[in-house]
């Protein structure tokens, strides 16, 4: 839970912050207009949350699989599904062996982490090949046999889960999956971008045969960015452990949502992509981390749910950067493939256009985002405040100039002059950090919110450091904390400036409507 230093307080009443973004555990009380108290229904992941929990990943120096060696690995049939539904998991072993495959829910669970939803039967494992590359796309696709089908539990709450495999000696990989919850409509859902941990995944790493849409190998064994492949496919695991790159950053903001008790459900990329996600039906989406590779059809998605109200929450940086298209398998089982040429002539280009950086559509990310990509973070940098007075900033008693540490790094996002920007709306720029780029200079990194008439928000961090701030041991920030929160509440609705806050009861006013649920939560 959020803790509220006693100078905050105030900040919280006039600032329009909800207490109920702070993460009660127990049921709310609030009032009709005939002041009849009506008790809430507790959202399902706060439900969840109350199960005893237990950490999901062994403690450093355990025996974790490697991509030269691959004592044991492993892929999922799909990224997501919805309870009642089945996924498949493809594990080689090697030596052959036993094996188990443990799943388990990711949240918050009092600060264990996770949650062991089933362990599966003792299970026959053999060694399975690494596939040639295709030698037009380079993409490399397994077809190992399935060794267990898993059908979702219908009482399993949507969420982030991850299968772990575990040899009869002790080796672990992993693979992460997605429940989806199709039947409720959370205030607020989560979007995984599967789409960007694939682009980045150079299974096997293994310097000899892996290939991402960055680099391959060279004879030598270095990586080589000309080697790279214009194609990925899901058929194959993440490399090493299984953890796909950058998890951690949507790990740090799945742990603080359900930490801090909000209403929310889990998709994917590909769930925008194919319309399984419908942004109608949910007051905002929030997309956690590194979100860089966007469909067309992901796009249009979100920039017309944002038209119908639905606000959109980035708490990365570099998103929405590159074009891609979303491919079957060679056996036609839809969504296993994501292309990306990122050069023109794209061979497979469509009336989508070629698979570059959405700038070089003239479709530049800042139109959606308001800030878009301006380089790589070389050492981690102070976020430097700016508007204190934002609603953003209430209660966090930041000041304009205040420098929060070490929340700008990996990669940030910037105002660019020049370029299209979202017209016509209320905008304003919330930091401007200034930081050394990788890429020679110095640069300046905005964090950005803008609003629509109508009420939508749309906020952009702009920078990978911010999802730590709000969960990292070592990192985390109260004012980091908060500024979201606010964020969020002023997605939800929860108190809108002026209104008058809940008493230390939890009972609303009189003049407060009561929360009635309904098929949306729009």
């Amino acid at each position: 839970m959020v803790r509220i230093r006693r100078r905050w307080a105030l900040g919280l009443l006039l600032g329009g912050v909800s207490a109920t973004a702070l993460g009660t555990s127990e049921p709310v009380l609030s009032r009709r207009r005939d002041a009849t108290p009506v008790r809430r229904q507790s959202p399902p992941v706060e439900v969840e949350n109350r199960a005893a929990g237990e950490p999901w990943w062994p403690p450093e120096g355990s025996r974790t699989a490697d991509d030269r060696r691959r004592q044991i690995q492993g892929y999922a049939s799909t990224t997501s599904l919805a309870p009642g539904e089945s996924v498949d998991f493809h594990v080689a072993v090697n030596p052959a062996g036993r094996f188990r495959i443990t799943v388990h829910r990711l949240g918050w669970y009092d600060g264990a982490g996770a949650r062991t939803m089933l362990t599966s039967p003792d299970l026959d494992g053999a060694p399975q090949p690494v596939p040639p590359a295709d030698p037009a796309t380079g993409a490399i696709a397994c077809r190992w046999p399935v060794s267990w089908t898993l059908r979702i539990p219908e009482d399993w709450t949507s969420g982030l889960y991850q299968a772990v495999f575990t040899s009869a000696d002790g080796w672990r990989a992993c693979t992460p999956f997605v429940v989806r919850d199709d039947r409720r409509a959370a205030a607020l859902c989560v979007v995984l971008p599967v789409t960007t941990w694939q682009a980045y995944n150079q299974w096997p790493r293994d310097r000899r045969a892996g290939k991402s849409l960055y680099n391959g190998y060279a004879a030598s064994g270095r990586r080589d960015p000309s080697l790279r492949a214009r194609e990925v496919s899901f058929d194959r695991p993440y490399a090493d452990s299984g953890q796909p790159n950058q998890f951690s950053r949507d790990h740090d903001a799945v742990q603080w949502l359900e930490r801090n008790s909000y209403d929310i459900s889990y998709a994917t990329s590909f769930d925008l992509h194919s319309g399984r996600l419908d942004p109608a039906r949910h007051r905002g989406l929030v997309f956690c981390g590194h979100d860089e590779y966007w469909s067309a059809e992901m796009r249009r998605a979100a920039e017309a749910g944002l038209a119908d109200g639905t606000s959109l929450a980035f708490l990365g940086a570099n998103s929405v950067y590159w074009h891609i298209r979303v491919r079957p398998s060679a056996d036609g089982r839809p969504e296993r493939v994501v292309a990306c040429a990122k050069t023109t002539p794209d061979p497979d280009e469509d009336a989508a256009g070629p698979t570059v950086t959405w700038r070089g559509l003239d479709k530049p990310e800042q139109a959606l985002l308001g800030v878009q990509y301006n380089g790589i973070v070389v050492t981690p940098q102070p976020l430097v405040v700016r508007s204190a007075d934002h609603w953003l900033w209430a209660g966090t008693g930041v000041a304009d100039g205040d420098r929060i540490p070490g929340v700008v790094r990996g990669e940030a996002d910037g105002v660019h002059a020049g370029t299209a920007r979202p017209l016509g709306l209320r905008e304003t720029p919330l930091s401007g950090s200034p930081y050394p780029a990788q890429q020679g200079g110095r640069r300046m990194q905005s964090t950005h919110v803008y609003e629509r008439p109508g009420g939508a928000v749309v906020f952009a961090t702009g920078t990978l450091g911010w999802t730590m701030a709000l969960n990292r041991r070592g990192h985390r920030d109260e004012r980091i904390e908060r500024a979201t929160a606010n964020v969020l509440d002023r997605i939800l609705g929860r108190m809108p400036r002026g209104a008058v806050p809940p008493d230390e009861t939890g009972l609303e006013t009189a003049d407060q409507p009561a929360v009635t649920p309904g098929p949306t939560n729009r």
